[in-house]
């Protein structure tokens, strides 16, 4: 067949059936747009597939490709020749299912797919065609149910012999029953899904609580251990605080307390200024809290609390016991200097803003805030002033000496919870000023340390 018909810009007819025509079929002609009326290329030897450009014919009618020796699937482009009316494909060997795109096919009047090698099932399109009134499904490999709408209502309209796989449709085509379709299946299957999730949930809740009960337990050794916390810090010798304060040297003593004594140092190793702070031994129980002191405060972290770096528990070059706590330095020196200027020093002339006055109030707020509601174990101060607020290189105030409540309490009396709020700590006259505080506002065992900035 000479693809050059398809030069012929105003053929609206062709009719070149009842012939020897073999070959395939030329996309030019298949596709010719101006193909209105008739394209019949019937009872000829045609043979491969049926061009996907048959979806050009928009404005045919009728189109007639039967008994020729055409394969492979019906093209779903079918579903774009919208004035198609009659549509002839038997006689070929067609496979596959018919396309869902015949549902576009509103004007069609007649469809013949019998003696071809199509399969699955009736679209179910094909009973909502409203001007179908002839369908001829024979001698097909099609199965499932007829349905009984539309053209299906009608027995005479329709041809499903041939098709062995066929069941239902109206009573008039014989067909046999199709099996009642019984939710019990698919209510077994959900009824399986759910025994699965069951017995999952049921295995996974066991395990999740032995899982978490251990890690509680491993939770629990770990804030136990004395050396847990304080083996994660660097470790410092008494050789390197002896010569980072050298020979903790009156000139490098900062103050000195019950508690002990604090000297600047610089450590070499670190290359940074430090605070260390020696502990007295001769308190009672001093020794026993020291290593659970160091857990503990090594454990406390937060940007307006004093960093510990490390802690040193070692032998002196007299034979000594020796036990210190190295902490950050604080450029800036305690809020006290600030606020109480001696005239024989040389930040006499230190003076605050206002704006620097609330950040460092704010500051305190927050690391008590965290002290109190937010750190493993609740810590209270108890001993909050000036001197125990220290200000880096850029103002920010820093809490110091937040252990020491902890500390005393262990040293004060041994049967008391390191937590006891029983036994006086601090201050005296800060702790006079908070019991007043607590008993005003009724706050029943917590001591509130209040100071004015001036």
């Amino acid at each position: 067949m000479p693809p050059s018909l398809a030069k012929c810009p105003n053929l609206q007819i062709l009719d070149i059936s009842q012939n020897n025509l073999s070959g395939f079929i030329p996309p030019q002609l298949i596709g010719l747009s101006s193909l209105s009326i008739l394209l019949d290329l019937s009872h000829n030897s045609f043979t491969g597939k049926l061009p996907f450009e048959v979806g050009n014919l928009k404005n045919i009618n009728q189109l007639d490709i039967s008994e020729n020796n055409l394969s492979g699937e019906i093209p779903r482009s079918i579903g774009n020749c919208l004035s198609l009316e009659y549509l002839s494909l038997q006689g070929n060997s067609f496979e596959g299912s018919l396309p869902s795109s015949m549902a576009f096919l509103k004007g069609l009047k007649l469809l013949d797919v019998s003696r071809n090698n199509l399969s699955g099932s009736i679209p179910k399109v094909l009973e909502k065609l409203p001007s179908l009134k002839k369908l001829n499904l024979s001698f097909n490999d099609i199965e499932d149910e007829v349905p009984t709408e539309g053209v299906f209502k009608n027995a005479s309209a329709i041809s499903v012999i041939g098709n062995t796989k066929f069941c239902g449709g109206v009573p008039q085509l014989i067909l046999p029953p199709c099996p009642v379709e019984v939710m019990k299946p698919t209510k077994s299957l959900s009824f399986k899904l759910k025994i699965a999730i069951i017995v999952v949930v049921v295995c996974f809740l066991p395990f999740s609580f032995i899982l978490f009960l251990h890690w509680r337990k491993i939770s629990k050794r770990n804030s136990s251990s004395l050396g847990s916390a304080i083996d994660l810090l660097p470790n410092v010798s008494y050789k390197m605080l002896y010569q980072a304060t050298n020979g903790f040297s009156p000139s490098n003593l900062v103050e000195t307390s019950s508690f002990g004594s604090v000297y600047k140092g610089f450590l070499q190793s670190e290359e940074r200024l430090v605070v260390v702070k020696v502990l007295n031994l001769q308190r009672k129980c001093a020794s026993k809290s020291f290593m659970t002191e160091c857990n503990v405060l090594g454990n406390i972290q937060h940007r307006n609390l004093v960093k510990i770096l490390t802690c040193c528990s070692s032998m002196d070059y007299s034979g000594n016991q020796f036990k210190a706590l190295v902490f950050e330095f604080m450029t800036n020196g305690s809020l006290d200097i600030w606020l109480h200027p001696k005239i024989d020093r040389e930040d006499q002339s230190r003076v605050l803003s206002l704006l620097q006055r609330l950040n460092i109030a704010i500051d305190v707020a927050c690391a008590l805030d965290y002290l109190h509601n937010h750190s493993v174990q609740p810590i209270i101060h108890c001993d909050l002033k000036p001197s125990n607020i220290l200000l880096d290189n850029d103002m920010i105030a820093h809490l110091s000496d937040f252990g020491l409540a902890r500390l005393l309490s262990t040293v004060s009396d041994s049967s008391q919870n390191q937590t006891s709020t029983i036994v006086i700590k601090g201050s005296i006259g800060y702790v006079l000023q908070s019991m007043a505080w607590a008993a005003r506002y009724q706050l029943r065992g917590t001591c509130i340390a209040l100071e004015y900035f001036y």
